[in-house]
């Protein structure tokens, strides 16, 4: 019989769970570096581009709604919802001289997958917390939400990860078969545009859906990984880390543990754009204003120190754990780890070091 092609299908990627000493919850640090040094900035995007006085004259209950797009376990995504309740209080705080007798009301959506670890985060919500809360699973590639029910959206560190891995990279009879690299290294052209069509198809499914949820007005808020204009992600710090995790995946074949058909079929579900090309999407998707869109990557150096290299070694280990596993099975989990643990300390690699710095985009967006 023949052998099938293989074939991918949505993947649903979270982060490890639980609160262990290798789970997401104790091992996102780095993203916690995001979330401080973007706080001024979501403050000032909301004092200068959010009508909140519209927003208070139209519900007579004062209830504003957000919703985290992606939220993962925490701590981090109640660190972002927080900055953006303080913004909304100071700005309405201002707006009425601190004298309005209206105490604003927060209803705040965590959205992420069904398999993410809902439980241990809203165990990390704080108990004093005077919010309403509530978990939404599903996939943000599709609506979440009633129409025009959400004031501010938030997303971030999540819209590089792809719905799915292209079917052509995978197919070895495809010219966009990504033969010898597990992610879209930005220089094979066939493999490269296989990989842009699938984020170009991703981003206007999120962009669609938060365009019916979002109010008129409403402000979306968008962090995600990026390359500089015309550099290839290969030649980028994060690149430089794909090749070194995809070596140990080559190891491990040569060991025999891993069976080379499993390898080949094995490509990550990531696309880093650079911001010229998210610009465009966003423009042609006509749902939305850019109200500001920056890349934040020196910010970001002056404000955290590098992290050790047994950090990093836990913090990959939190966010590609589930893909390995599922894609290759539990039993060699601890074993790709301890591979790649071994080449990382031998390698002397570190992020920020090796190679093109990669970029992170901030962008602010408004329903129009």
């Amino acid at each position: 019989m023949a052998n099938e092609e293989p074939k991918t299908v949505p993947q649903q990627i979270t982060m490890k769970g639980g609160d262990g000493p290798l789970s997401y919850a104790k091992n996102s640090s780095l993203q916690k570096g995001v979330v401080d040094a973007t706080k001024g900035m979501i403050i000032h995007a909301i004092a200068n581009n959010l009508d909140m006085d519209k927003f208070c004259s139209q519900s007579s209950s004062q209830t504003f709604r957000i919703a985290d797009f992606g939220c993962s376990i925490g701590p981090n995504t109640i660190f972002s919802m927080q900055n953006i309740i303080q913004a909304l209080e100071q700005k309405h705080h201002e707006n009425n001289h601190g004298n309005s007798p209206t105490i604003l009301e927060f209803q705040l959506f965590f959205n992420d997958h069904s398999t993410n670890d809902f439980n241990t985060l809203f165990k990390s919500i704080p108990p004093s917390w005077p919010y309403f809360v509530a978990g939404v699973p599903g996939s943000f590639y599709r609506r979440l939400f009633p129409k025009s029910s959400i004031h501010i959206g938030h997303s971030s560190n999540a819209l590089q990860w792809l719905s799915k891995v292209p079917q052509e990279v995978v197919d070895c009879k495809s010219p966009a078969y990504n033969d010898g690299s597990i992610y879209c290294r930005g220089i094979e052209k066939e493999v490269t545009k296989a990989y842009i069509a699938q984020f170009e198809k991703d981003m206007e499914s999120f962009l669609n859906g938060r365009g019916e949820e979002l109010v008129n007005g409403g402000l979306m808020v968008i962090l995600m990984g990026g390359v500089p204009n015309g550099i290839p992600l290969s030649h980028t710090a994060i690149g430089k880390f794909y090749d070194l995790f995809g070596s140990c995946l080559l190891d491990l074949t040569n060991k025999g543990l891993v069976n080379e058909e499993k390898v080949k079929s094995f490509n990550l579900p990531l696309y880093f754009p650079s911001a010229k090309e998210v610009k465009v999407l966003i423009e042609r998707n006509g749902r939305f204003s850019i109200e500001s869109m920056n890349e934040i990557t020196e910010q970001l150096k002056r404000g955290q120190p590098l992290p050790s290299a047994q950090n990093c070694i836990s913090h990959v280990r939190a966010g590609f754990e589930g893909l390995i596993k599922d894609h290759f099975g539990t039993e060699i989990v601890d074993e790709f780890f301890a591979c790649y643990a071994k080449k990382h300390l031998q390698s002397g690699f570190v992020f920020g070091d090796n190679g093109v710095d990669n970029t992170l985009m901030f962008m602010i967006l408004k329903r129009i």
